[in-house]
């Protein structure tokens, strides 16, 4: 008998999980059964709002047969641990970003999950804002024409409080800088709607923050297509969240979705109007925090996809690319050269 119900395992009960929970909770076919976490503290706190079974050893939560889903919610140098044992133990996986530290370990993910037979979903919730959804579809539709230029814009602040609550937080192995964390999924969705980029040249910096990696960066890219590309983060802006947007130039069309986390219509103008033009115009979402609401529509993705056999659109495949374009990023702050994807 096919299971109508997936039962979902957290590890890793941060300051992302309780995105998670709600998710989880808000779809019919599946259930949060189970929190995993090596803090005591933190686990037992967790567990006071979610009446699950609760696991300080993760190889214990990975032996529970209710939990057919392992939602990676751990420091990020821990992800493709954690998704790589979930595989071995016959689990699904959905891992929150960066699906990895490297290409290498990214790879081992995905070979990972298809030698066992499992899914790798890898959390981009911004790819399911409304107004990026509609962005997505002009460009499908051909309504930019001749693509012309692209631009992620990410003016966040982050304190050194945020930065100091964990250890792992602004270190190289297990955090990554801006570029790697905050702009992740923003250089998804450039990489998204402009397609495969030849080359980038970046520049990196540590402007006011006491930390291993970049809190401000820029980066220039190349699309195969011809167009052109630039990337601007930064956890530096005073004295709030700014902006986190995307812009697309194209010969026939110039859109903007901006607002501070990729959620308004900023700019909607094309050569030829289309139905629904108007109202897309006026398109607009209120998240209360940079993390949006896109988890939700996330987690509906994969039970569909797990449970009926449907189509996914952020398999580790997918997530695989923006990962290797921010590594490229890496190396080139590193050399202070053009580097070939």
């Amino acid at each position: 008998m096919e299971k109508k119900k997936l039962g979902i395992g957290v590890i890793g009960c941060g300051r992302v999980a309780p995105y998670h929970f709600n998710a989880i909770n808000a779809i019919d076919r599946c259930e949060l059964v189970a929190l995993c976490d090596a803090d005591k503290n933190r686990l037992e706190e967790a567990g006071k709002e979610q009446k699950v079974t609760l696991y300080d050893d993760y190889e214990k939560m990975l032996k529970d047969p209710n939990v057919d889903v392992v939602s990676v919610c751990t420091p990020h140098g821990s992800h493709a641990k954690h998704a790589i044992m979930a595989a071995k133990a016959g689990k699904h996986i959905i891992t929150e970003k960066p699906m990895a530290m490297n290409v290498k370990d990214a790879d081992e993910m995905i070979s990972e999950a298809e030698k066992n037979k499992v899914r790798l979903f890898v959390i981009k919730q911004n790819r399911y804002n409304p107004p990026i959804v509609k962005l997505k579809e002009a460009v499908d539709k051909g309504r930019f024409g001749k693509m012309v230029l692209l631009n992620t814009t990410v003016f966040w602040t982050r304190s050194q409080d945020y930065f100091d609550m964990d250890k792992w937080r602004g270190t190289t192995s297990d955090d990554g800088g801006v570029m790697m964390n905050q702009a992740s999924h923003h250089i998804d969705l450039l990489h998204w709607l402009g397609g495969d980029v030849k080359s980038v040249f970046a520049y990196g910096d540590t402007r006011t923050h006491d930390l291993e990696v970049e809190d401000t960066a820029v980066a220039v890219l190349k699309f195969k297509s011809g167009a052109m590309g630039v990337i601007q983060g930064t956890t530096c802006a005073f004295p709030k969240n700014l902006e986190g947007s995307v812009t697309v130039l194209g010969e026939t069309g110039s859109v903007k979705v901006g607002g501070f986390a990729v959620n308004k219509v900023d700019t909607w103008e094309f050569k030829d109007q289309a139905q629904g033009d108007e109202w897309v115009k006026q398109m607009k979402t209120e998240p209360p925090t940079v993390y949006g609401f896109g988890h939700q529509e996330l987690y509906r993705e994969l039970v569909d996809a797990i449970i009926d056999g449907k189509d996914a659109m952020m398999t580790g495949d997918e997530g695989r690319k923006s990962l290797e374009l921010i590594m490229a990023i890496y190396e080139s702050i590193k050399t202070g050269k053009e580097v070939t994807l």
